[in-house]
């Protein structure tokens, strides 16, 4: 367990209490597997965690996902032919921004083009570092432990460094004092409304003391919760008779449960996670719409994460990281420098999160364009990615069987819109950090945009609030320069 610093040895321990084990238990859920793969020296370790994590539903045996995927595939392309399309893609995209499967080649493309020598570069970067260790040939599982190592030279940055920086409950504060600057709203704990886990809190949104929502925070893993963090919506905003019903909104995560000593103290991815889904909350929240099918997040896929990931470039800012970013123990506020490194570091190993992302989106695309059948998942999976591979493949796992987000989740034919809303995003806030990141004119435009819904076509309402079109400029020169 050598590397792996002390509070997650502690995660590993309790893991292990819980279960009646001595030693320390290691999960596949990101929050217990992700910190081994950055952080364990063993890389045998780190290998046979990483063959686990690709194996899911991958091993031939009784949970083995690679039949349900054809029977999914076929199903959908049956669907597809029946309402007169040559493809599911075709079908699910007329009712996206991006209209058709050729246009998402074509954006997809276009970002390959301009990220790979990027990433390619960062690679290199990270293939020194691993030679200095005797590692001639880097694989996957390499990537995220020299990652790291290579953040800390470049920006002496470290997780569990910044961790006690970001307590939940400084975190969730921030998010909510941002949502007043920006969009009027206040929010107060309720104890008298039921709730389904006690581990969830339940807060009384208002905008200028007039009741806006109810929100549902949900933050820890427990026996029988999926992995993940997301939004969920369980009453919609919607008009009738008069009156305006307001929504209620959820957001859950699985981050780090407090402990008997330390209270729950985020990554700082966790905290970019926390501004995501809040993003999503925020959409919901502030609805204002005549019918609940038009409300909130009921908006075509491609623009959904529009909301999220523009909260997510918030927690970059200096400015606005001092005021919350606060030691759990002493109050000190995060050291500038480390703001500073922060901001710089937003876009670090960028040319392959680019690469990795593209290869969902076209794997995607790929399933839902093809009208073969496919005889074997993983020779597809391999062939239609292998532009955006930087490691080699390893034949014993495949990311497929796993890919619950377009089999099970609601991206079928649309994982491409996380890259297409980041133009969006990009484009979005570079709109405010012209004029001021809190700009109470700007914000007021970009309200009515969250406010609107499904009701008008997306690039209209983006239009209303930009004055023009986005621009994939916007993104290449965030994340590239």
């Amino acid at each position: 367990m050598r590397g792996i610093p002390e509070a997650i040895l502690q995660q590993y321990a309790e893991e292990a209490k819980e279960r009646e084990l001595d030693g320390y238990v290691i999960t596949l859920q990101y929050p217990s597997y992700l910190p081994a793969m950055t952080y364990a020296d063993n890389r045998e370790l780190r290998k046979e965690l990483a063959l686990a994590n690709g194996k899911k539903s991958f091993d031939n045996g009784e949970h083995d996902n690679q039949q349900l995927i054809r029977e999914i595939l076929e199903l959908r392309q049956e669907k597809a032919k029946l309402l007169g399309y040559k493809n599911y893609a075709e079908y699910v995209l007329e009712e996206r921004m991006a209209k058709s499967p050729a246009a998402v080649k074509s954006f997809l493309d276009e970002l390959l083009e301009k990220a790979t020598p990027f990433a390619k570069k960062e690679i290199d970067e990270l293939r020194e570092l691993a030679k200095a260790d005797g590692i001639e040939q880097m694989e996957s599982y390499d990537h995220a432990y020299y990652a790291e190592k290579l953040r800390k030279q470049k920006f002496d940055l470290n997780d569990e460094e910044l961790k006690p920086y970001f307590r939940l409950e400084n975190v969730e504060a921030a998010a909510f004092g941002l949502a007043g600057k920006l969009y009027g709203l206040t929010f107060s704990e309720r104890t008298n409304i039921p709730k389904y886990h006690e581990d969830v809190k339940v807060y009384e949104v208002k905008e200028n003391g007039e009741y806006k929502a109810l929100l549902y925070t949900d933050y820890f893993p427990r026996k029988g919760k999926r992995a993940g963090a997301w939004m969920t919506s369980y009453k919609n905003q919607f008009k009738r008779y008069g009156e305006n019903h307001r929504p209620h909104i959820s957001i859950v995560c699985n981050f780090t449960k407090p402990t008997a000593d330390t209270p729950s103290l985020l990554t700082f991815q966790e905290v970019t996670t926390l501004f995501h889904e809040f993003g999503h909350a925020l959409h919901g929240m502030l609805a204002d719409t005549q019918y609940p099918s038009l409300s909130g997040t009921s908006v075509k896929w491609d623009f959904v994460e529009l909301p999220s990931q523009f909260m997510e470039n918030y927690c970059y800012e200096p400015e606005f990281l001092q005021t919350f970013a606060r030691h759990y123990k002493t109050e000190e506020v995060l050291p500038q420098d480390k703001m500073e490194k922060i901001a710089q570091s937003k876009n670090f190993m960028e040319g392959y999160q680019t690469l990795r992302q593209l290869g969902f989106g076209m794997l995607d695309m790929a399933y839902h364009t093809t009208t073969d059948k496919i005889a074997d998942v993983k020779t597809f999976e391999t062939e239609e990615t292998k532009a955006t591979q930087l490691y080699p493949s390893n034949p014993e796992t495949a990311v497929s069987p796993s890919f619950s987000h377009i089999f099970q989740g609601g991206y079928s034919a649309g994982y491409y819109s996380y890259k297409w809303a980041e133009v969006l995003d990009a484009d979005a806030f570079q709109y405010f950090k012209e004029n001021g990141i809190y700009n109470e004119e700007i914000a007021a435009k970009f309200k009515k945009l969250l406010s609107s819904g499904g009701t008008k076509d997306p690039m209209e309402l983006y239009r209303e609030f930009r004055g023009r079109e986005p621009k994939v400029e916007s993104l290449l020169q965030r994340a590239f320069g």
